[in-house]
């Protein structure tokens, strides 16, 4: 008796060396999930994690962006409020962005700003570097450093506090 086709309808039989095919492109590209319709053939492939969840339940994706958690207890940043009310009034400058920060142009030039530097709204405080592009932050308001909050190299967050600035 010839082989059948889907539901005994005639016709070519499934070919797995094309199921072996798509099996090596999805670990080539690192794909999660593949579905290819052939004739009468539909072939839905999953690997990773996914995969193993029951059927009929659709995955749960991470989402694309999720900020990294913050330690338990930030011992620095606990002082600096009762110490802000006694000296004079602060102005937090924070991070535009997820990246590295450098606190100069390059490993050999001096910083661009130091504490007790006066500073101007297009002072450059730091270069921040997201996927091999830098960016210089400006300063946004005029007055002078009072506190650098962050060190060179060091990996800041969306929204970190990097600098203390007195207003002018």
């Amino acid at each position: 008796m010839a082989e059948q086709g889907p539901e005994g309808k005639g016709g070519e039989p499934l070919d797995v060396k094309k199921v072996h095919y798509l099996v090596k492109l999805m670990k080539s590209y690192d794909l999660s999930e593949v579905e290819v319709t052939d004739g009468p053939y539909r072939v839905h492939l999953r690997r990773g994690p996914e995969a193993l969840a029951a059927a009929g339940a659709p995955a749960a994706y991470p989402p694309a962006y999720a900020p990294a958690p913050q330690p338990a207890a930030p011992a620095p940043a606990a002082p600096a409020p009762a110490e802000a009310p006694a000296g004079p009034k602060t102005i937090v400058i924070e991070s535009p962005m997820v990246g590295t920060f450098y606190s100069s142009g390059s490993p050999d030039a001096p910083p661009f700003v130091s504490v007790g530097t006066a500073i101007q709204p297009t002072s450059t405080l730091c270069i921040i570097e997201a996927m091999k592009v830098f960016t210089d932050i400006p300063a946004g308001v005029s007055g002078t450093i009072a506190e650098i909050l962050v060190k060179n190299g060091q990996t800041v967050e969306f929204g970190q506090p990097m600098f203390r600035v007195v207003p002018a």
